[in-house]
């Protein structure tokens, strides 16, 4: 699912009011409402995703960037009401070859020489975000005393 996520319905209507401000921001494009998004997203690559990709998208409309969906079936174990929260206007995705057929590769880089180890890229090994699931660091649970050194329960002297 691009361009939406399945959330409960009190976090969905908090985040959409958080997410039509950011969009405002990156139609703004200015310097500063970058510095505002950083200040809320925390992540240079969602930030120009939504400056880059998601804002233009929304140039002509005044408001209204999101929309949120209940669904019917609560979640199971606790019952909550669950729903969907998305974009009005999803990104536009590639246009798919009117010929048919399916592009042809890059060619590949010549092997380097057999003792030798091949360097591994650590960013190609992580999965990239979409801009939804950044969001969801904004509403996770801090563990008690991970922050700070505190122990949760005081030791008594004697």
């Amino acid at each position: 699912m691009h361009g939406q996520i399945r959330t409960t319905y009190a976090r969905a209507k908090e985040a959409q009011r958080l997410i039509d401000r950011l969009v405002t921001l990156g139609k703004e494009g200015s310097l500063h409402a970058r510095r505002r998004a950083f200040r809320i997203l925390q992540d240079r690559t969602l930030v120009k995703q939504l400056f880059g990709e998601i804002a233009p998208t929304f140039v002509d409309v005044s408001g209204g960037y999101t929309r949120v969906v209940r669904l019917l079936a609560p979640r199971r174990g606790d019952g909550a009401q669950l729903a969907v929260l998305a974009l009005s206007r999803l990104p536009a995705l590639q246009p798919a070859r009117p010929d048919g057929r399916k592009p042809t590769p890059a060619p590949q880089a010549p092997p380097t020489a057999p003792g030798r180890p091949q360097p591994q890229k650590a960013k190609q090994a992580e999965k990239p975000k979409g801009f939804f699931e950044g969001l969801r660091g904004l509403w996770t649970r801090k563990k008690k005393g991970s922050a700070s050194g505190d122990d949760p329960t005081p030791s008594r002297s004697r």
